[in-house]
């Protein structure tokens, strides 16, 4: 098993190293200089070359590049152009919001998608099935942005019932935190929790159609044994695949949900450094992105290690 994890973290850090490179050499070529957006159209030329000088965007990419990722190894993330602010609070705080949002989402999705999928599974083609099946389609077909702005226009704006944007931390207020939270959250989980019915519904399908399955049955077994601890458990691999996925996909794919919902997350603000050009803020942004997608896969693949052990041995 320790030489299986190693290999995957191994890895892990070439997936990293490429987004990392990726992402440098793609912001260098867009069109634009993060210094005159940040001086503006009436900055001299010398006060240009000043700045260019100090944010060290006059050495060639490599040594950037190099130098960065230096800086990275030693927990030093530099200082925002557009912000002027130290980058590694910044992307803390900013990671914080989005995790309340993500996480909550992530639960809602895989307990409700995994019970629905096997209810699914167990009543093959009766009502309930065919109920589940269709709203799991819904909920994949409905795009988020939209879905969005329909909540906030009848939820908030016609039956004001809830906030129409904002983010407040439960510290402050919980009662308001989790009014602000509920669009968000409800809305961000959707589109997985019908991936993750319409997958276990498929794995549980493909289980309790085996042999050891009858055989529990047939032993005495009771159901519920039978369908959790035997069959969901054998149909768990493609259903924890979803989950590194989806997880990851919340941490750095929010960024509708919080242009919409204004949350001042992870990914409001990387437009907005996109935007401003700000180099160290977009590769240090994405750099923790990469990261926590690529530590929910890690996390994945060792789960598929303990679940099914001929995978460690492969």
């Amino acid at each position: 098993m320790t030489t299986f994890i190693i290999r995957r973290l191994l890895q892990t850090i070439v997936v990293i190293f490429v987004v990392t490179l990726m992402v440098f050499f793609i912001m260098r070529t867009m069109p634009g200089d993060p210094v005159v957006m940040y001086l503006g159209p009436d900055a001299s030329k010398e006060q240009i070359e000043h700045y260019t000088k100090e944010f060290g965007l006059d050495e060639s990419l490599p040594v950037q590049y190099f130098r960065w990722i230096g800086n990275i190894a030693k927990g030093e993330f530099g200082e925002s152009i557009a912000y002027r602010q130290d980058i590694g609070p910044f992307i803390l705080e900013r990671l914080k919001v989005t995790l309340t949002i993500a996480i909550p989402a992530f639960v809602i999705s895989v307990v409700l998608g995994v019970l629905l999928g096997v209810i699914a599974a167990i009543r093959r083609g009766k009502l309930v099935d065919s109920i589940i099946t269709v709203m799991a389609n819904i909920g994949m077909a409905t795009p988020v942005f939209w879905l969005s702005i329909l909540c906030v226009y009848v939820l908030s704006l016609k039956l004001d019932l809830l906030p129409v944007q904002g983010f407040t931390w439960p510290s402050e207020d919980l009662t308001l935190s989790i009014q602000k939270m509920i669009m968000p959250v409800s809305i961000l989980a959707l589109g997985p929790l019908a991936q993750f019915a319409r997958q276990t519904r498929s794995a549980m399908l493909e289980v309790i159609r085996q042999d050891f399955i009858r055989t529990g049955r047939s032993k005495g077994l009771k159901e519920k044994t039978v369908i959790y601890k035997h069959a969901l458990r054998n149909a768990m691999i493609p259903i924890i695949t979803l989950m590194g996925m989806s997880l990851g996909h919340m941490i750095g794919g929010s960024v509708l949900i919080e242009q919409v919902y204004v949350i001042p997350g992870m990914g409001d603000m990387l437009i907005t450094s996109i935007l401003n050009k700000d180099y160290q803020l977009v590769q240090s942004a994405v750099f923790v992105i990469a990261s926590g997608v690529s530590l929910c896969n890690l996390l994945v693949d060792i789960a598929y290690g303990l679940i099914d052990p001929r995978i460690r041995i492969s």
